[in-house]
């Protein structure tokens, strides 16, 4: 490592922009990174805007333009949080100024978009990391660690589903989520969540068979595009067989995750809404007293430690996106890191278009290898 700062460009500041900024501003401070970053250049869709967020951030320069942060010589990795039709664009400008890139999900809203993305990475030599912070979790590395050790055996069948009701008031106006150009609607927004757990507590997926579902056609009288539903039969690499359940239009559901392993010598269950636990049952002991018994993240499962000294406290979303920051700051200094890079990136929304596609012709769909 030759600096002691790394240059950061952030485009868009949305609920996710905020998100990096946050993130960058902690990373240094919960991890003690040798090499801090320096909060370079921040662009959004006006000037009036990007000047007052990058007071509100701590961004040294702010444009109105996207491609100035690019451009600019002291920023060596660029944030984008901008519309997802964009990152595409972004992205490979960005790899072909060789900066460094953590871009939100999903990649793209096609596939060959996405692809050209993951092309455009390969030939930078640059790393890139998609914002999938749900897999930082330290429950959910310790979940993954038990699978791992063969705690509840060989792992057979995987349940996992993601509700939200910011769609769920048929009387709500049409906004841009419901029209084609954001994607498919809760496969691509939504989906690809539960699957980038999937990948790291069971692997990817071989074959799906799915189903879209559209509660309500139209919004202000303009026909809504997009699916708020999808459900998904899934086969596994490893044989094991699944079921993924994405809604958009789920009354009393906010932030809901659920994952449900099931293997030969016992289950692990967790959900998002209860980020800071999740349940265990195994076979072994007395049947009379058998259970599923809670277990709360605590300093024994990292990096939870790096924030709170105390069991049982808990974390937030935010403190997931700091933890990526440093996992993506590990990944450009050559260290071994934890995250969603372009290729599992390609992979996921691969299984994501192939949904799609099982969903149009009405049968079994195989994934790409």
């Amino acid at each position: 490592m030759t600096n002691s700062t790394i240059g950061v460009g952030l485009i868009g500041t949305g609920f996710m922009g905020k998100c990096h900024a946050l993130a960058w501003n902690a990373v240094a401070a919960t991890f003690g990174e040798a090499r801090r970053p320096r909060l370079v250049h921040l662009a959004e869709a006006d000037q009036s805007l990007a000047d007052s967020k990058a007071r509100e951030f701590g961004f040294a320069k702010a444009s109105g333009d996207w491609r100035a942060v690019i451009a600019d010589p002291e920023v060596d990795v660029v944030s984008i949080a901008a519309p997802n039709p964009f990152h595409a664009e972004m992205a490979c400008a960005a790899f072909e100024a060789g900066k460094h890139v953590w871009c939100e999900k999903p990649m793209a809203t096609s596939r060959d978009d996405a692809r050209r993305m993951l092309e455009a990475q390969k030939g930078s030599g640059r790393v890139a990391a998609l914002g999938y912070n749900y897999i930082q979790n330290p429950a959910i590395r310790q979940m993954e660690a038990l699978i791992q050790d063969g705690v509840i055996g060989t792992v057979n069948h995987v349940r996992l589903e993601m509700d939200e009701d910011f769609m769920a008031d048929p009387d709500a106006p049409f906004v841009y989520k419901n029209g084609a150009a954001s994607g498919y609607g809760a496969l691509d927004d939504f989906a690809v969540h539960p699957l980038s757990i999937l990948w790291r507590l069971a692997g990817p997926v071989s074959s799906v068979m799915t189903d879209q579902a559209k509660p309500y056609a139209s919004r202000e009288g303009r026909r809504v595009e997009t699916h708020e539903i999808a459900t998904s039969l899934l086969r596994l690499r490893s044989g094991a067989s699944g079921l993924l359940v994405a809604n958009r239009a789920a009354w009393g559901r906010k932030g809901r995750i659920a994952v449900q392993v099931f293997g030969s010598a016992g289950t692990i269950a967790y959900d998002q809404e209860r980020m800071n636990e999740f349940q265990l049952f195994t076979r072994e002991g007395d049947e009379r007293t058998q259970g599923f018994r809670t277990v709360l993240t605590a300093p024994a499962h990292a990096p939870y430690g790096a924030f709170v000294p105390a069991p049982g406290h808990g974390l937030g979303f935010n403190d997931l996106k700091v933890i990526e920051a440093h996992e993506l700051l590990a990944a450009i200094d050559g260290r071994p890191a934890r995250i969603v890079d372009f290729e599992t990136g390609f992979a996921i929304e691969e299984t994501v278009h192939a949904m799609a596609r099982s969903h149009d012709e009405r049968r079994w769909v195989d994934c790409p290898a």
